[in-house]
């Protein structure tokens, strides 16, 4: 049984320009004290065609979680225009959301990313190199897709063990949407709700 869950996911700063930094606001739930970190990235897909172009934007370890609904808001740079194609510079791509924890991914969080110019003419005619400072990033926030990961949390030894019994099983679901930090995320950065919630409602994926 997975020991954290997450509740929602915020899309801020959308649309935007392309040099815009990238905000998300994460709840997420533990139902019992964890013993070690959990770790959150985000990830921006440079080619469709290969993740040698994936750039790891923000990452950040939230250290000894207890047992409770806890949220933060979640800030990334933009990703660095000279590591991304010029193909596939101005179109669809994906931002990811993952967490993990002893270096298992327990649930991976996806949007679309729309890159476009603003100017009907470039549309029309886009330069062949990218403009980037004329690109609008438009993030498809009512459509995100949830993948979820079965890991071991128990074992100190949880990576080798989960990659043997688990075989990278994922479970795909739906999400609804309702709406940086760096290094090391202290408890007293988190947000803790307080009040009693009924976990049933405002997930942002099928349970």
């Amino acid at each position: 049984m997975a020991k954290v869950h997450l509740l929602n996911v915020a899309v801020h700063n959308n649309p935007a320009t392309f040099f815009t930094p990238f905000q998300f606001e994460i709840q997420f739930e533990c139902l019992e004290e964890l013993q070690d970190d959990l770790e959150f990235k985000i990830i921006y897909v440079g080619s469709a065609e290969t993740v040698e172009f994936d750039q790891t934007l923000d990452q950040i370890v939230v250290d000894a979680v207890p047992k409770g609904q806890f949220k933060f808001m979640f800030q990334a740079d933009p990703p660095d225009i000279s590591k991304i194609p010029a193909d596939d510079a101005v179109g669809v791509t994906v931002v990811l959301i993952t967490a993990s924890y002893r270096q298992q991914e327990f649930v991976r969080v996806g949007y679309y990313v729309n890159n476009e110019y603003e100017d009907q003419e470039m549309k029309d005619n886009p330069p062949a190199e990218p403009q980037f400072d004329k690109l609008m990033r438009q993030i498809a926030a009512d459509q995100p897709r949830v993948t979820k990961f079965k890991i071991n949390w128990d074992s100190a030894n949880a990576s080798a063990e989960a990659s043997n019994e688990c075989g990278g099983a994922a479970q795909d679901t739906e999400m609804v949407e309702d709406q940086s930090n760096n290094g090391l995320l202290k408890n007293s950065e988190l947000s803790q709700e307080k009040t009693n919630i009924n976990t049933n409602e405002g997930l942002i994926f099928e349970q």
